[in-house]
């Protein structure tokens, strides 16, 4: 880990207070000064700060139900970014330096429901890995009747716009006539959209319920941290 990072996991410094810290010569590390903010450290250098040695707080999991016009992002742009949800949790410890979470597996800003949030890069490396094949489950609202017939041209594949291959077997359950989940294990850039483009549809509203056993129990602009159950869902050996 580099070692700014490791002391903003260690202390309640912001990235940019790391960074001067460790530049004015402040951080040691096996009773050694180092100014390189890019510096590689593990769990057993002794990392010292305001004679304090430094111990690496434990990762964090989190879930949250995104809303409308909101980002995927750590900064606003057009739209606010989802992450100022956590803004009032301040108060709390765990949850300071959002700056160092980050978001394993975005939504589209019109795109509400599950999102998982981390400061845990391997973690988020399981879920996303196009060969782990982790499913996501969406509750899809459409302009049109879905016809029953197609269920089974989602299980072989469909074949988007711009794209040499199929798709990935998705799974289709009917809700109603305009309301249906689908189970796809991949993350095409707006794959869902695209997939209901290519058979004559379009999706109305988007909302994401489930993350391999993750499934979504907060309302809308909520949180809570994962149990460990769920953590560990999503790890590969």
């Amino acid at each position: 880990m580099r070692l700014d990072k490791f002391v903003c996991k260690s202390t309640l410094l912001s990235k940019q207070q790391a960074c001067i810290e460790i530049e004015a010569g402040k951080v040691t590390v096996n009773d050694k000064i180092i100014l390189d903010i890019a510096h590689q450290v593990h769990e057993k250098n002794n990392v010292v700060f305001e004679q304090q040695r430094l111990i690496s707080r434990p990762f964090r999991y989190l879930m949250m139900n995104k809303p409308t016009n909101t980002i995927c992002s750590n900064i606003d742009e057009v739209y606010p970014s989802v992450l100022n949800l956590l803004n009032n949790a301040k108060y709390d410890e765990s949850i300071n330096n959002i700056d160092e979470l980050h978001i394993a597996g975005r939504l589209d800003a019109d795109t509400t429901g599950l999102i998982l949030i981390t400061d845990d890069g391997r973690w988020t490396y399981n879920i996303t890995l196009p060969t782990n094949l982790c499913p996501k489950v969406y509750r899809v609202r459409l302009s049109k009747t879905f016809n029953p017939m197609l269920v089974d041209i989602f299980k072989q594949g469909i074949q988007l716009q711009g794209e040499q291959q199929l798709t990935k077997p998705a799974k289709v359950k009917i809700v109603d006539e305009k309301e249906v989940l689908l189970t796809i294990t991949e993350g095409k850039f707006h794959q869902v959209k695209r997939m209901f483009a290519a058979v004559g549809n379009r999706v109305v509203r988007l909302h994401r319920e489930q993350i391999g056993q993750i499934k979504l129990d907060v309302e809308s602009e909520k949180w809570r941290f994962l149990t460990p159950l769920e953590i560990n869902s999503v790890i590969r050996e």
